[in-house]
């Protein structure tokens, strides 16, 4: 889990600088100031750039100006009229801007508008006297950015995407029935784990499944459950190559499944990860990269992830424990994407819950000239199928859908996609909006811009 959240920070750092040599021109020269001094007589933990919009939810009519106010915050330290932000600012319309503010100089003001429905982005780095970005330890060795990115939208509520595929159904109720001919019931294998905390019990699950591999992962039981007693929850985990470990307990209220999103056998030693993980490559490219494999709807590597979702949740429902009513979803990006995959092809989930979720509006650069980040998958139609934007459509109204965070400067999740799915999404829902809210950094202070929209 530690290696989960690592890169997803580093994917979101990534992103910046990709965003700044795309986007930015270069910007005038930083303006004549005392020498600041030395980064490290500052505290930068407690400096932040922060911005806000004119108005408390950051969405907007197409044409109609939209204001950013943006200023560093020194955390009640001394300002220092060396220290300067460059600022870019693109849009889904094609508009692109840059500026330079000394950061001793308070607030600016930045003033612009959308001409079609989509995002605008603006992202802010901090800088000292000699021109380099000021950098922050994290304490795990590496270095965070003095940064803002964030945005607004104009008619967001209009966003769509590329057409589905017309076969859209027909596909997905083909992988039903390749799941029905793979039968588990009575192939399932459930060893007990060593557990620190007696009133759970941990297993490590091997469930048979059409594709390439089986479904694997961790389940917790409370040790006392009775027959039909408990709700069930299936939790997905983000992109990396991180070998899953079993938990010392777990939640005393539910059965939960942590499904990793490969399929391999658990338990093993590291010459068995390194070796697994190398085989998950594809033509040169991390698992699911392929551009040569996501041309084809039965090559991608998505294809045996989404089998395999589908069946952790026909294994969960077949548990003695479970209730028969409440089934649950959760995970944030990869997860996410794989949250809303189980919502919309299991009608029984009852509760979804995707945080930043991936692939939305896998082909919004290519169709619509969206922005994007400097992470992501080029979008092809055999992707349609697996876009959480299409699959989305098919949540039905008996589960409540709930968005836990949308960043509005997340250019590994764009704004733009997660819009769509939000808009595509025809059950009881809900989303919460966070300015200055990258994939991998949620900004603490209590200036941040949050909001939340729902529908019943």
């Amino acid at each position: 889990m530690k290696l989960k959240k690592w890169i997803c920070t580093a994917l979101a750092i990534m992103a910046i600088p990709l965003m700044a040599q795309e986007a930015a021109k270069p910007a005038a020269p930083a303006p004549a100031a005392p020498a600041a001094p030395a980064a490290a007589q500052l505290d930068l933990n407690k400096v932040f750039i922060k911005g806000v919009t004119d108005k408390p939810q950051a969405f907007y009519k197409v044409g109609e100006e939209i204001t950013f106010t943006l200023w560093m915050d020194f955390g009640g330290q001394e300002p220092d009229k060396g220290y300067f932000f460059d600022w870019t600012l693109v849009g889904d319309d094609g508009q692109s801007k840059n500026g330079r503010h000394n950061a001793a100089d308070g607030k600016v003001v930045i003033k612009t508008s959308l001409a079609k429905p989509g995002f605008v982005r603006l992202l802010a780095i901090g800088k000292g006297a000699d021109g380099k970005p000021l950098s922050k330890p994290t304490g795990r060795g590496d270095y965070k950015r003095v940064f803002f990115d964030g945005g607004a939208g104009a008619d967001v509520d209009k966003l769509q995407g590329a057409p589905e595929p017309e076969d859209f159904d027909a596909f997905w109720a083909s992988q039903r029935e390749r799941l029905a001919a793979v039968p588990f019931e009575g192939k399932v294998t459930m060893t007990e784990c060593s557990a620190k905390d007696a009133a759970v019990k941990v297993y490590a699950v091997t469930v048979p499944c059409a594709g390439p591999r089986p479904v694997t992962g961790y389940l917790t039981i409370p040790a006392d459950a009775k027959p039909k007693s408990l709700k069930a929850h299936c939790n997905y985990f983000g992109y990396g190559h991180h070998y899953q470990t079993a938990p010392s307990g777990g939640p005393k209220d539910r059965i939960q499944f942590s499904v990793n999103a490969f399929g391999y056998e658990l338990g093993k030693d590291k010459a068995y990860q390194d070796a697994f993980f190398a085989s998950t490559r594809e033509d040169g490219c991390s698992y699911g990269f392929s551009p040569k494999r996501n041309q084809n709807r039965e090559t991608t590597y998505f294809f045996g992830m989404t089998l395999r979702i589908m069946r952790s949740l026909q294994f969960v429902m077949s548990l003695p424990e479970w209730d028969g009513k409440n089934l649950i979803v959760s995970g944030g990006s990869q997860g996410g994407l794989q949250t809303v995959w189980a919502a919309g092809l299991e009608p029984k989930v009852t509760e979804a819950y995707p945080s930043i979720p991936w692939c939305c509006d896998m082909q919004g650069k290519e169709t619509f000239g969206r922005i994007h980040g400097g992470w992501r998958i080029v979008g092809t139609p055999a992707l349609a199928y697996y876009d959480p934007i299409n699959i989305a459509k098919r949540i039905p109204r008996t589960c409540k859908v709930n968005i836990t965070r949308a960043g509005l400067g997340d250019y590994c999740c764009p704004p733009s996609g997660v819009a769509i799915l939000y808009n595509n999404i025809k059950a009881p829902k809900e989303i919460h909006w966070v300015q200055g809210s990258t994939h991998g950094f949620v900004p603490p202070y209590p200036e941040c811009q949050k909001f939340v929209l729902s529908q019943q």
